[in-house]
């Protein structure tokens, strides 16, 4: 009971039953591969709230126009730069509609995370099909698909000003999101995260050291990827997480990686554990057993925050409760059974669970942590998880089968998380700058 609780409400609210393990297969380097089957994230775009989704965004014709691209590649090189091409405008598409630029393309509201997602999958999907006259390895459409993913998530598109010239004391805030997950429980579900990192990229945060400028990317739900890769499998422990951060952690002055917690609260994680606990995907796909890292003979059980949470949590930042969770799940030091510690770890003990629990938003708040310290920013590095409110509709649209895909409080609840989400990075860099290039603020 005690693994139950701690799986609900991480990463927002999930199915806990029918779901399970589906083996990875491994990509080869040589031969023509043929095309592949949809995956399990794919074939959800047939179901008519996805569809309804991007047609009420203007986000129908990414796909097909997509295709039309792609068919004009005469080689692979040409087909590589398309899919980078068009993953970078679909991203920086998504990101002009949060932020108010360009046509809304429908009545559905700008703050809206899901046309991003559901077009990417089309775009996954149709480069999964394709079969070009030139052929592909199987390697080659893995890397085409690595390129797609990682250009239509922000991810190579991270662009701090200088540290010379006009901008040059502007501060620097990374920020992190996830796709929508537990879409069999609730095609219709948003994250709020994703939501948050599309309002924020590029934005500029005014705190009482001046301002701050925010760069985005957002994360896929899916174990796979954080082990080694988006279509490639590898053993290496350097997933998408690391590959993503590392060039730019050491350029910033706080990072908060984010996800979506518990209803009615914002969590800002104390520890985070090295282990995942085998809650299903997006692809629905369980994985149990030590988060998988380079260098495992020097991996910890447990890493900490280093962002000001009694600042954070002092702060009158919006409309929901913020809170220092200190909660984690261990197995003592000596023991077998794994027991809740409301204060943290104990020394010596074996990670069940994070204050964030044991899914992938525990996962990346470990990863990111890590890296941190391995990098040698630890003690000057402000960085950590933040857990947002679970994103709810209106009281009367909560029927996945009879409710529509979005309402009146639908939206305000998510503009309300990204406001109070860029409340406490402004809140956070306030408590920090002081110390940044000396040792973090954690505490006051």
């Amino acid at each position: 009971m005690t693994q139950l609780r701690v799986r609900i409400g991480i990463l927002g609210l999930a199915l806990l039953a029918g779901l399970t393990a589906t083996p990875a297969a491994t990509a080869t380097t040589t031969g023509t591969a043929t095309a592949g089957p949809p995956t399990v994230e794919e074939r959800r775009l047939d179901g008519a709230a996805p569809r309804e989704i991007l047609r009420r965004s203007g986000f129908a014709t990414v796909a097909p126009e997509f295709v039309r691209a792609l068919g004009r590649a005469g080689s692979y090189a040409q087909a590589e730069r398309i899919a980078v091409r068009e993953g970078a405008r679909l991203w920086r598409r998504a990101v002009d509609r949060a932020q108010g630029r360009g046509p809304t393309g429908g009545d559905l509201s700008r703050d809206d995370d899901r046309p991003l997602y559901w077009a990417r999958l089309g775009m996954t999907r149709e480069v999964r099909e394709w079969e070009p006259g030139f052929g592909l390895t199987e390697a080659q459409r893995a890397r085409l698909l690595d390129g797609l993913e990682r250009s239509s998530r922000g991810q190579n598109a991270v662009r701090f000003p200088s540290r010379t010239g006009p901008r040059a004391g502007m501060k620097r805030i990374l920020v992190t999101g996830f796709d929508p997950f537990t879409l069999d429980r609730d095609i219709r579900i948003s994250n709020p995260s994703g939501a948050t990192a599309l309002a924020l990229d590029g934005t500029t945060i005014r705190t009482a050291d001046g301002p701050a400028r925010v760069e985005a990317v957002v994360f896929p739900v899916r174990w796979q990827d954080f082990t080694g890769g988006t279509s490639l499998v590898s053993d290496s422990g350097e997933g998408t997480v690391e590959r993503t951060l590392r060039p730019y952690l050491p350029q910033v002055d706080l990072f908060t990686t984010v996800s979506q917690g518990r209803v009615g609260r914002f969590d800002v994680e104390r520890t985070n554990g090295a282990w995942r606990g085998g809650f299903p995907d997006n692809d629905n796909v369980s994985v149990t057993g030590t988060v998988p890292v380079a260098d495992p003979v020097s991996q910890p059980q447990w890493t900490t925050t280093t962002l000001p949470y009694a600042r954070i949590v002092a702060a009158h930042t919006g409309r929901f409760p913020v809170y220092d969770h200190t909660s984690v799940t261990e197995i003592p030091a000596g023991a077998a059974d794994p027991v809740v510690r409301p204060d943290g770890p104990t020394p010596g003990s074996q990670a069940r669970a994070g204050g964030g629990g044991d899914y992938l938003s525990n996962e990346i708040a470990y990863r990111a942590t890590l890296l941190r310290d391995r990098l040698g920013l630890g003690a000057s590095l402000p960085g950590g998880h933040v857990h947002t409110p679970v994103l709810q509709f209106g009281a009367d649209n909560t029927d996945p089968a009879t409710g529509t895909v979005t309402d009146p409080e639908f939206v305000r609840n998510r503009l309300d998380i990204i406001a109070q989400v860029r409340a406490i990075l402004a809140v956070a860099m306030d408590a920090a700058a002081p110390a940044v290039g000396g040792p973090a603020r954690t505490g006051g």
